[in-house]
Parts: structure tokens; sequence; C-alpha cells
């Protein structure tokens, strides 16, 4: 006799420690946001890709809400490894635009605050320390040596929120399909790395200037 579907699904919740099923959930609800779309991901969506009860995820997570963000908090913390690993902020700025790029629906859910719980500890964390990645590559192009307890001036200020501004704008509209004209015209057609390496150099003075001010 072949075993029942409930059986079956508790044999394979079996194997998992509450730690591991935490992390099972994440993967399964990951697979699923980049496969399928946000609206395909549910807390019924993410069991059962997981072969778990329908319960596990409103027990790990509370609601929807608390998936996703827990979710974005995985994200971010690998968009943070990506920025942390990259030796120079235009290979910050290279690695911000490829993270968007590869994970783009991961990338779409990060700032989609409205679909966030910002109060929960792991996202509030995880965005915090990759903002702080960010900051730290964009005070190296500045000359400011990374935990340097002065606040930075007014125009070091300026240019962070300019550079990031840049990229970030950039990132939405390279996987929003709206730089494909502009890609196509470019030398090298779809060299998004060349557009953005060349968008970032006509920022170099203003660094420059940046970093003099901050002297």
């Amino acid at each position: 006799m072949s075993a029942s579907p409930i059986g079956a699904r508790a044999e394979r919740a079996a194997p998992y420690h509450h730690g591991a099923l935490h992390a099972a959930l994440l993967a399964a609800a990951q697979d699923i946001l980049e496969s399928q779309g946000l609206d395909a991901l549910t807390l019924r969506a993410a069991a059962r890709a997981a072969g778990v009860s329908h319960a596990a995820p409103k027990n790990h997570f509370g609601d929807l809400a608390g998936l996703l963000s827990e979710l974005a908090a995985l994200g971010f913390r690998q968009f943070g490894d990506a920025l942390r690993a990259a030796p120079s902020f235009d290979a910050a700025g290279r690695a911000y635009v490829a993270f968007a790029r590869d994970h783009a629906a991961m990338f779409l859910l990060m700032f989609r605050s409205e679909r966030l719980d910002m109060n929960r500890p792991a996202l509030a964390e995880a965005v915090a320390r990759s903002r702080q990645a960010l900051a730290d590559a964009a005070a190296k192009s500045l000359g400011i040596a990374p935990g340097t307890e002065a606040p930075p001036t007014p125009s070091q200020i300026a240019m962070m929120a300019g550079a990031w501004s840049q990229v970030h704008g950039f990132a939405m509209l390279l996987i929003d399909g709206r730089l494909n004209t502009l890609l196509r015209q470019w030398p090298g057609e779809d060299d998004w790395e060349g557009l953005l390496a060349a968008m970032l150099r006509r920022q170099q003075p203003s660094r420059s200037e940046a970093s003099a001010s901050g002297a």
C-alpha cells in the first residue's frame, strides 16, 4: 500500500530541526520568488515547496509579511556580502547592479518596504549592514578611513547620495528593460558594465571635489 500524502509529508518534514526548517522554508520561498514571482509566494506555497505542513511557515514567521521580511533580510545579507567583497567604489557599483540583475525579484522585494515589516530585528540588522558596506565603499573613494568618527562633510554626503541614486537608478532601469535601447546603441551591445563604468567616470570630478572639501 502506498503512503498517504499526509504520511509522505510527515516523512519529509521529520529530518528538519527547528533552525534547519527555518532555513529550508526561506530557501523554498526564495526559489518561488525567483522562478514564479512575488504573487506566487504564499505561506502555503512555501510549505508545499519545502514539503512540510501548511502550519509550519506560520509557526516560524507569523504571517506572509513576516516571511517576506525574513526573505528580504536574507537578500540584504547576500547583497551586503557582495558589496563588502568589492575592492573599490566602482567595483561596489558593479556588484550592486549585478546583484539586481541576477536576483531581480529578490532585489525588488528588498526595496518594497510596503510589503515588509521593517521592525523585524533580522531585517533591520541586515539593512543596516548592507548600508554600512555601501557607505564604507563610498568613504574609501573619498579617502575616508572606515570607522572614522568624524561625520562626513555636506559635500561628501551629497556625493554619497548622488552616487547611490545613480547606481540604484541604473539598476532599476536595467532590470525593468528601460536601458535596452541605449544598450543596443552602446559599443559592445548589452555591455551594461561598460555603460555603468562610463557613467561612474563622469562622477569622478565631483568625487574629487568632495574628497578635497573634507581634507
